[in-house]
């Protein structure tokens, strides 16, 4: 095939490509977007009553941290509990570093979190 026959030869597919992409949609066509369309804008309606039904359901069910940390003791506790996991993950390093007396004084607070530790968690 000579060069020019392929050119012509492609044009004429690119053209039947196009031409079956434009081609007219039918009233059948029409008939079903409509319908989807009309589907999806019902669709859209019941979400929005679900997500205001479900803003009203959680306000009344959950609790903010507000009213967590002000009612819920479990909540005070495990927060004391994490302060002190915290405050003895430190206590450990400055110890790992440490020598002599200090050492000796940090061991002694890090048997004092221990306790208190074990008395959060049997209050869990």
């Amino acid at each position: 095939m000579k060069k020019s026959e392929f050119k012509e030869y492609l044009k004429n597919e690119i053209r039947e490509v196009l031409s079956e992409e434009e081609e007219k949609a039918t009233p059948d066509d029409v008939a079903t977007q409509e319908e989807l369309n009309a589907e999806l804008e019902k669709t859209e309606k019941l979400k929005k009553q679900l997500d205001s039904m479900t803003e009203d359901v959680d306000d009344d069910m959950e609790p903010s941290n507000k009213d967590i940390n002000k009612k819920d003791p479990v909540a005070k506790i495990a927060t004391k509990l994490s302060a002190t996991d915290k405050e003895m993950k430190t206590v450990v390093n400055k110890w790992k570093k440490s020598e002599g007396v200090e050492k000796s004084d940090l061991l002694k607070r890090l048997k004092d979190l221990t306790k208190i530790k074990k008395e959060l968690e049997g209050l869990l």
